[in-house]
């Protein structure tokens, strides 16, 4: 349980859910981790917890300063900060498609970006990205958020071919529906949420809501150095939504 003996990792949206289950996991396994995130507060030990805004370059540079020095270097940094939109193409104004792109789109273009020149001097570098099953395969009233995330596995691809020689890995990982804060606020949110809960779970092959923790191995089977010969690949973790298709009961 020590793969990540000696390594570096920084993490987006590291305070909850996917993030944290993330952190506790590189954590847990000998890397030390910085958690980037709004609000930092309450994340336990010894987990280095650093505010950041990644939808403003200044605030995001400077926190990818302190965190590297805090580590003491860089080898993995997890793109995980995300925000989600409910709606069509019709329902979600042009700000809202505007904010979502800055968070989940460019977000990852400032992270990555500050922390390149710290990655290049590490021998195991890699980047994972957060994705989604939205990125591939059509979700009613997910029109604004499944772009983002599109767009999060085509860059997943272009950066891989760009960094590949210089010795950067980039992977992405596509979850399902997660059991995480945010979709349990949507639950909450909802006409009868009971029903929308069992919808939720009985759109996935599993029958159930995918664990943050799944999510988080995942990740760290793409950031382990055993993975050293993986780039570029997309890795779904969503219960089986995209590529079985069952029968109905018989």
């Amino acid at each position: 349980m020590n793969d990540f003996d000696g390594l570096a990792a920084l993490v987006t949206g590291g305070a909850s859910g996917i993030g944290l289950a993330t952190a506790r996991y590189l954590a847990d396994r000998g890397a030390r981790v910085a958690c980037l995130d709004l609000t930092v507060a309450g994340l336990p030990e010894p987990l280095v917890g650093v505010v950041a805004d990644v939808a403003d370059d200044e605030s995001v540079r400077s926190a990818v300063a302190t965190a590297v020095e805090r580590l003491g270097g860089l080898d993995i940094l997890v793109n995980n900060a995300g925000i989600g939109a409910s709606g069509t193409v019709e329902t979600n104004p042009d700000d809202e498609w505007r904010s979502v792109f800055e968070v989940n789109v460019l977000g990852i273009v400032r992270v990555t970006r500050a922390a390149l020149p710290h990655l290049r001097a590490s021998s195991r570098a890699v980047v994972v990205n957060i994705s989604s099953i939205a990125a591939h395969t059509g979700i009613p009233d997910r029109a604004l958020y499944s772009a983002s995330k599109g767009a999060v596995q085509s860059l997943t691809a272009a950066m891989a071919a760009d960094h590949v020689r210089e010795g950067i890995r980039v992977c992405s990982v596509a979850p399902g529906t997660v059991d995480t804060p945010w979709v349990r606020r949507l639950l909450d949110r909802a006409a009868d949420p009971v029903a929308e809960l069992a919808a939720l779970q009985e759109r996935q092959p599993t029958g159930r809501l995918v664990r943050p923790d799944e999510v988080a191995a995942a990740i760290g089977y793409l950031a382990s150095p055993l993975a050293g010969a993986t780039t570029g690949t997309v890795l779904a973790v969503d219960g089986g939504m995209h590529a079985l298709r069952l029968r109905g009961p018989s």
